[in-house]
C-alpha cells in the first residue's frame, strides 16, 4: 500500500469534524499496518496532529487507535508502547477539562494505556481478545498465582471499559434521538469496539473464576466475587441501554447477559454459562484482512452457507429432472455429481491458488515498500550526513582561521614577553650593581673612619715609643705593630682609590643622563612660545565670534518675521485647498451618483428590452416569423462572448467603482443580444416548444441577474456562470435536434442514445482525471490558508466526480436491463423509436450530466488560478447533483422496482447527493475560514512579520495615493474641458 494513500486515510479518519470515523478510512489504516507490519507510519502522522489542543481530534484518534490495536498487525502494540508516556500525559491534560470531550478523552486514553499494558504483560492474548478455550487453558500455565493475577488485570481492564461507557452515556442527552445526529454518532461510534472487548472479557473472567474456585477456598475469592457482581450489574445495564439505541441496531447485535449471576461455588454451573456472541455485518474480505471482522464459528458458517446459496443459486444443489429411462437417469446423475465434485475441487484449488498468489504478491509488495522506506531513510540520512559534513567543514575552516590568528598573537605575545624579560633582567642587574656600589661606598666610609682612628692611635703609640725607649721588647713590639698598620693603610688606600673611580664613572653617567633634560627644557621653551602665539590667535577668534553672534541675532529676527508671514500665507492656502477638496469631493459624489444612475438606467433598459422580447415570444403575430438555426447559433455565440465580458467587467467594476463605462457597454450589448436571441429562438425552428421553453427560462434568469446587478449588495451573487450553462443548453438544443418518434430513422435514434451515453462517460472520466490532476498540482503549489481551503474543496469535488462516474455506469446497466425486459420481440432500435419521448429525456439528462461535469472542472481550474470564486464552484456542484437526479428520474420511468441495478443506481444517486452536500459544506466552511483569517488579527504575528506587513501596507497606501492623485488630475482635466465646452455653448 502506498504510504501517501495511508497518510491521506489517516488524516481523513482523524479530523476535527464532529462526525463518526468512516469505516473505509479506518479499514485503509488497518490494512496499512498489515502491509508495513507495524504502526510506524501511523505514529509518524499522528505525532504531527494537535491532539492536545483539539478534543474532537483526540477523541477520533482514540477511536482509530483502538481499531488498530484490535484488528491491526500484532506489531502495532509493540510500536505503540513507545508513545505510552505521551498518552498518559495527554490523559492528564484532558482530565482537567470536564466539559464536552475533555473528560471523555481522558477516560479513553486511560483505557488505551490499560489495554497496551495488558497485552504487553499477557502476550498470549491477541489484540481482538479472541481465544479458544484450549488457548485460555494455557494462559495461566497451570499456576494458580498466574490465574489470580490475570483475573485481577482483567477486572481492571473491564473497569476502564465501564468507565468509558458511563462517560459517554453521561455526556448524551437521552431525551432526544442523539444516535441519529452526527455529534451523537461521533461519541457512540467507539463503543462498538468497547462492546466487543467487554463481551470477551466477561466470558474469560467467568471461566477463570470457575477455575480459581476449583483450586482456592471460597473465602479467598470473596473480593473477586464482589467485584464481579458490581461489574456484572453495570455491564448488563450498559448493554441494555445500548441495544435500545437506533445507531447500534444497524451496526452490531449486542449480546444479552443472563438474569442471574453465575454460581461459582458450584462447579457444574459452568455448563450453564453461555458465552456472549456479538454479531456484526460481514463484508467481503481480502487475505490481508481476514481477521478484521470475525464472529463465532457456527454463526459465521451458517451465514456463509446462506451467502453461497444466494450467489450460486439453487441449481448447485438441485437434482436434475427425471428421465424416461431409469438407467440413463442414474448415469446422468452420476456424471452430474462427478462433474459437480470436479468443478467444486477445481474452484477450491483455483481459490487457494489465487489466495496464495495474492498473499505472495502482497508480501512482495510489502517487502518492496519496506525497502523503499529503508532507501528513503538512507537517502535522508545521507542528506543529513552531507549537511553535517558541510557544517563541520565550515566549522573546521573557522577553527583553522582562528588557530592561525591565535598563533600569530601567541608569537607576538612571546616576543613581547621575551623583550620584557630582557628588560627585567637588565633592570635587575642595574639594581644589583647600584646596591653593591652603595654597600661598598658605606663599607669604605666605615673603613675610612676606622683607619683614621687607627692612625690617631698609631701616632699616640709612636709618641709613647719615643717616650719609652727603654726596652727592646717594647720597641720590637711597636715596630711589628707599625708594619701591620702600614700594610692595612696601603690596602685601604687602594680600595679608596677604586671607590673614587667608580664614583667618577657614576658621575659621568649622571651627566650623560642630564643631557636629554636640557633638550626637553629647550622644547618646553619652544612650546611656551607657541602657546603664547595661539593665545593671541584665540583672542582674535573670540572677537570674530562676538561679531558673528550679533549678525546671527539680526538674521533670526528677520527669519521670525518671514516665518510668521509664511504661516499666514500657508493657512490661507490650506483653507483654499480644503475648499477645493470639499468641492472636489462633492463633484466626485455627484459623478459617482451619475455613474450609478447611468448604470441603473442601462440595467433597467436592458430589462425592458428582454421583457419586451419575452412578450413578443407569446404574441400570436410572432408565430408567423421564421428563423434559421445558423443565425440562432451565431446569436448564441455572441451572447456567450458578451457574458464572458460581463463577468470580467463586473469584477473590475466591483474593485473600481469609478470605471463604469465598460460595464455599461457590456449591459447594453447583453440586453440587445439576449432580446434578439429570444426573438430568433422563439420562431418555429426544428426544435419546437422545447427550445422556446429553454429560451423563456434563460430570459427569466437574465432578468434576475440584471436585477441583482442593480443593487451593490447583491451584485456579488449574480450568477453569470449559470447563464452560460443555460445558454450552452440552448445552443446544444438548437445545434443537435432530437428525433421524434418513428418519423426518424431508427438507426439514428439508437446510435444517438449510445453516442450520448458514451460521450457522457468519456466526459465524466476526463473531468474526474482533471480534478485529480488539479488536486495533485495543489500539493506542490505552496501552503497557505487559501490553498488549504482549495485542497479540501478539490478533495470533495473528486469524491463527487467519482460518485457521478459510478452513477453513469449504474445507469448504463439499468438501461440495458430496461431494453432487455421491455422490447419483447422487437429490436433495440425499434424499442428506442417506440419510446421516443423517454429516449429524448434520457439523452437530455445524459447531456446535462456531461455538460455540468465539464463546467465544474473549468470552474475548479479557474478557482486554482484565482479567476473564479468558491461560490461558483458550489453552484456547479449543485448543478451536477441536479443533473444526476434528472438522469435518475429518466431511468426510473421504465425500470422494474425490484431490479438490483435500480437499487444500485439509487444508492449511487444518494452518494452523489451526499458528495455534493460535502462540496457545499467544504465551500461554506472554507469561505468562512478565509473571511476569519482575512480579519485584522495580528496577535499571532512576530515582530518581523508585523514590520513586513506594515511595510507592505505602506507601499499599498502610497500606490493608492498615487492612483488617487492621478484620478484627481484626470478629474481636473475633465472639469476643465467641461467648463470650456459649457462656455462655448453659452457664448
Amino acid at each position: 500500500m502506498d504510504l501517501t494513500k495511508m497518510t491521506v486515510s489517516i488524516n481523513k479518519a482523524i479530523n476535527a469534524q464532529e462526525l463518526a470515523v468512516k469505516e473505509k478510512h479506518a479499514r485503509t489504516c488497518i490494512l496499512g499496518t498489515h502491509h508495513e507490519k507495524g504502526a510506524r507510519t501511523f505514529w509518524m502522522v499522528v505525532n504531527r496532529l494537535p491532539l492536545s489542543s483539539n478534543a474532537v481530534l483526540c477523541w477520533k484518534f482514540c477511536h482509530v487507535f483502538h481499531k488498530l490495536l484490535r484488528d491491526g498487525h500484532p506489531n502495532v502494540i509493540k510500536d505503540s508502547m513507545r508513545s505510552k508516556a505521551n498518552l498518559c500525559d495527554m490523559s492528564k491534560i484532558w482530565g482537567h477539562l470536564a466539559e464536552r470531550y475533555g473528560k471523555l478523552c481522558s477516560v479513553y486514553l486511560k483505557l488505551l494505556v490499560t489495554k497496551l499494558e495488558f497485552h504487553i504483560k499477557n502476550p498470549h492474548f491477541p489484540g481482538n481478545l479472541q481465544m479458544s478455550d484450549r488457548q485460555l487453558d494455557y494462559v495461566g500455565e497451570n499456576d494458580v498465582n498466574n490465574l489470580f493475577q490475570i483475573t485481577v488485570e482483567m477486572f481492571d481492564y473491564l473497569e476502564c471499559e465501564l468507565n468509558l461507557f458511563l462517560g459517554v452515556f453521561s455526556s448524551l442527552d437521552m431525551s432526544r434521538s442523539v444516535s441519529e445526529t452526527a455529534a451523537g454518532q461521533c461519541r457512540l461510534a467507539p463503543l462498538i469496539q468497547v462492546i466487543l472487548d467487554s463481551s470477551y472479557l466477561y466470558d474469560y473472567i467467568v471461566k477463570l473464576l470457575f477455575k480459581l474456585h476449583c483450586c482456592l477456598p471460597a473465602d479467598t475469592l470473596q473480593g473477586h466475587r464482589d467485584r464481579f457482581q458490581e461489574q456484572f450489574i453495570k455491564l448488563k445495564g450498559f448493554f441494555y441501554r445500548s441495544s435500545n439505541l437506533q445507531y447500534f441496531k444497524r451496526l452490531i447485535q449486542i449480546p444479552q447477559l443472563p438474569e442471574k449471576l453465575p454460581n461459582f461455588l458450584r462447579s457444574s454451573a459452568l455448563s450453564d454459562h453461555i458465552s456472549p456472541v456479538v454479531l456484526i455485518p460481514i463484508e467481503p474480505q481480502s487475505p490481508g484482512n481476514e481477521h478484521l471482522v470475525d464472529t463465532e464459528g457456527p454463526v459465521t458458517l451458517s451465514i456463509g452457507e446462506r451467502k453461497y446459496d444466494d450467489v450460486m443459486g439453487a441449481s448447485a444443489t438441485m437434482e436434475p429432472k427425471a428421465w424416461q429411462d431409469g438407467t440413463q437417469k442414474e448415469d446422468k446423475d452420476l456424471q452430474i455429481r462427478q462433474l459437480t465434485r470436479d468443478l467444486q475441487t477445481q474452484k477450491e484449488n483455483l481459490t487457494s491458488f489465487r489466495m496464495e498468489s495474492s498473499c505472495l504478491c502482497q508480501d512482495l509488495q510489502g517487502r518492496v515498500r519496506e525497502l523503499e522506506v529503508e532507501l528513503e531513510e538512507q537517502r535522508y540520512l545521507r542528506q543529513q550526513a552531507l549537511g553535517e559534513e558541510e557544517f563541520l567543514r565550515v566549522q573546521l575552516e573557522d577553527l583553522r582561521r582562528l588557530r592561525n590568528v591565535t598563533q600569530k598573537e601567541q608569537r607576538s605575545l612571546t616576543e613581547i614577553e621575551r623583550k620584557a624579560q630582557v628588560n627585567e633582567q637588565r633592570y635587575s642587574k642595574l639594581r644589583e650593581k647600584y646596591s653593591e656600589v652603595m654597600q661598598s661606598h658605606a663599607d669604605l666610609l666605615r673603613k675610612h673612619a676606622e683607619v683614621t682612628q687607627q692612625v690617631s692611635l698609631a701616632e699616640a703609640a709612636r709618641d709613647e715609643v719615643e717616650l719609652l725607649r727603654g726596652g727592646m721588647q717594647d720597641t720590637a713590639r711597636a715596630s711589628r705593630g707599625d708594619a701591620v698598620q702600614w700594610e692595612e693603610q696601603q690596602v685601604l688606600h687602594r680600595q679608596l682609590l677604586a671607590v673614587k673611580k667608580e664614583l667618577d664613572s657614576l658621575k659621568e653617567s649622571m651627566a650623560s643622563s642630564e643631557q636629554p633634560n636640557y633638550a626637553l627644557s629647550s622644547n618646553l621653551n619652544a612650546l611656551e612660545a607657541e602657546r603664547a602665539e595661539l593665545a593671541q590667535v584665540i583672542g582674535c577668534r573670540e572677537q570674530e565670534v562676538v561679531r558673528l553672534k550679533l549678525e546671527l541675532e539680526q538674521a533670526q529676527s528677520r527669519l521670525a518675521g518671514e516665518t510668521k508671514a509664511g504661516k499666514v500665507t500657508a493657512e490661507s492656502l490650506q483653507n483654499q485647498l480644503n475648499q477645493k477638496a470639499s468641492r472636489g469631493q462633492a463633484l466626485e459624489s455627484q459623478l459617482a451618483a451619475a455613474r450609478k444612475a447611468a448604470l441603473q438606467g442601462v440595467l433597467g433598459e436592458a430589462q425592458i428590452i428582454i421583457q419586451d422580447s419575452l412578450v413578443q415570444l407569446e404574441s400570436p403575430a410572432h408565430h408567423s416569423c421564421t428563423c434559421f438555426t445558423d443565425n440562432l447559433l451565431s446569436r448564441c455565440q455572441a451572447a456567450l462572448d458578451c457574458l464572458d465580458r460581463l463577468q470580467i467587467n463586473k469584477d473590475h467594476y466591483t474593485e473600481h467603482q469609478a470605471d463604469v463605462l465598460q460595464m455599461v457597454q457590456s449591459v447594453v450589448q447583453l440586453g440587445h443580444l439576449v432580446g434578439d436571441m429570444i426573438v430568433q429562438a422563439g420562431a418555429p425552428v426544428d426544435q419546437g416548444s422545447s427550445l422556446s421553453q429553454a429560451v423563456k427560462i434563460f430570459g427569466s434568469q437574465v432578468l434576475i441577474v440584471l436585477k441583482q446587478l442593480q443593487d451593490r449588495d447583491t451584485m456579488g451573487n449574480a450568477d453569470v456562470t449559470g447563464l452560460k450553462v443555460s445558454l450552452e443548453t440552448i445552443r446544444i438544443t438548437a445545434k443537435n435536434p432530437h428525433p421524434r418518434g418513428l418519423e426518424l430513422n431508427q438507426r439514428e435514434l439508437a446510435n444517438l442514445v449510445e453516442q450520448e451515453m458514451a460521450a457522457t462517460s468519456i466526459t465524466v472520466e476526463i473531468a474526474t482525471t482533471r480534478i485529480e490532476e488539479m488536486l495533485n498540482k495543489t500539493q506542490t503549489v505552496g501552503k497557505g490558508i487559501k490553498m488549504e481551503v482549495i485542497k479540501r474543496i478539490l478533495v470533495s469535488c473528486t469524491e463527487l466526480m467519482l460518485a457521478v462516474k459510478a452513477l453513469v455506469l449504474s445507469s448504463k446497466d439499468l438501461h440495458q436491463d430496461i431494453v432487455k425486459s421491455g422490447r419483447g420481440a422487437v429490436s433495440v432500435k425499434e424499442f428506442y423509436a417506440r419510446n421516443s419521448r423517454w429516449t429524448e429525456g434520457l439523452i437530455s439528462a445524459s447531456k446535462a450530466v456531461g455538460l455540468n461535469a465539464a463546467m465544474m472542472v473549468d470552474v475548479a481550474g479557474k478557482l486554482i488560478q484565482g479567476h473564479s470564486k468558491i461560490e461558483e464552484l458550489m453552484v456547479s456542484s449543485h448543478k451536477v447533483a441536479a443533473s444526476t437526479a434528472q438522469l435518475l428520474a429518466a431511468s426510473k420511468v421504465k425500470a422494474d422496482k425490484d431490479s438490483p441495478n435500480l437499487a444500485r443506481l439509487q444508492n449511487a444517486s444518494c452518494r452523489v447527493t451526499q458528495a455534493a452536500a460535502r462540496v457545499l459544506a467544504s465551500g461554506k466552511s472554507g469561505k468562512s475560514h478565509m473571511e476569519e483569517m482575512d480579519s485584522m488579527d495580528f496577535t499571532s504575528l512576530t515582530l518581523m512579520q508585523i514590520k513586513r506587513k506594515e511595510m507592505d501596507l505602506q507601499v499599498l497606501v502610497l500606490e493608492l495615493e498615487g492612483q488617487l492623485q492621478k484620478e484627481r488630475e484626470r478629474l481636473g482635466e475633465l472639469r476643465k474641458r467641461h467648463y470650456e465646452l459649457a462656455g462655448v455653448a453659452e457664448g
